[in-house]
């Protein structure tokens, strides 16, 4: 029985993707396809995998078990930094679509622009002919800054349709998402949760969870879906796979999100993508 109701937000292509999704991060094998399985069935429509993450069969198999149609289900993937470049992405896109078994991908980013190989515009073509033969939906990126949008505009003339990148309430990328908002890219949030800056013991996390009767996990979320920004949340816990769904039951006041904004790093802990680079 579906116990999940989530909304979606627009793509610019017209396509629609769910504000929450959960993250595939969690396991591998048969304790992945059986709990991710569990949680598409549960009502979650939006997984979130990767070539490098090496699950992608585990993430198509939880998909089957789930008993949810594959046409309801929003599988996003993502080409690997080793993969990159018109001699590979075409191959690449293959093998996800053959490992997840399925005939098409809802959406397909790269995953890092990986600057010093130069490769990430020959990937973003590959990947747009792969749209035009209907191999994939929709396409994105992943922790790409605007100058690499930029690039990409440039060179082809299609903006992605989102960008996936590090953001929580204290790593808001405020700059960045309004480079999104202006070109119509959707921000999607990777560890939304937080990381180092351990969000969800911090006293005016705790004091907002306490006033809304919702756990600390539920406020940091809350900050993100308010405000239009597509979260994928990992957890192999079925209560906690619930809450982190069950979002739109509450809302935030502008003292609440005044309290949330102290919390801001700045970008101490942002991976910066034109430096840190994953093959």
């Amino acid at each position: 029985m579906t116990t999940c109701d989530i909304p979606t937000v627009p793509l610019a292509d017209g396509g629609q993707i769910p504000l929450v999704g959960i993250g595939s991060l969690l396991a591998k094998g048969n304790e992945l396809a059986t709990t991710l399985g569990q949680i598409i069935a549960d009502g979650y429509r939006l997984v979130d995998t990767a070539q490098q993450y090496a699950n992608e069969t585990a993430v198509g198999e939880a998909v089957k078990r789930s008993g949810v149609p594959r046409a309801q289900v929003f599988i996003t993937s993502k080409v690997a930094g080793g993969e990159q470049g018109k001699r590979y992405t075409r191959r690449s896109i293959e093998d996800s679509l053959r490992r997840l078994d399925t005939d098409y991908l809802d959406a397909l980013l790269i995953h890092w622009p990986n600057p010093s190989r130069g490769l990430y515009v020959e990937t973003w073509e590959e990947m747009l002919a792969a749209q035009a033969e209907g191999l994939v939906r929709h396409v994105g990126v992943s922790n790409f800054l605007p100058e690499h949008l930029t690039h990409l505009h440039e060179a082809t003339g299609v903006w992605p349709v989102l960008n996936q990148i590090q953001l929580s309430v204290a790593l808001p990328r405020t700059d960045l998402r309004a480079f999104h908002e202006h070109h119509g890219i959707v921000t999607q949030a990777w560890r939304p949760l937080g990381g180092p800056e351990k969000l969800l013991d911090q006293i005016v996390v705790a004091r907002l969870a306490a006033k809304h009767g919702v756990s600390a996990g539920q406020i940091v979320l809350r900050w993100c879906v308010q405000q239009g920004i597509v979260v994928i949340p990992s957890s192999s816990q079925r209560e906690r796979w619930r809450a982190n769904a069950d979002l739109f039951s509450f809302t935030l006041d502008e003292s609440d999100m005044r309290d949330l904004a102290a919390l801001d790093t700045g970008d101490l802990h942002v991976w910066d993508a034109r430096t840190h680079e994953e093959w």
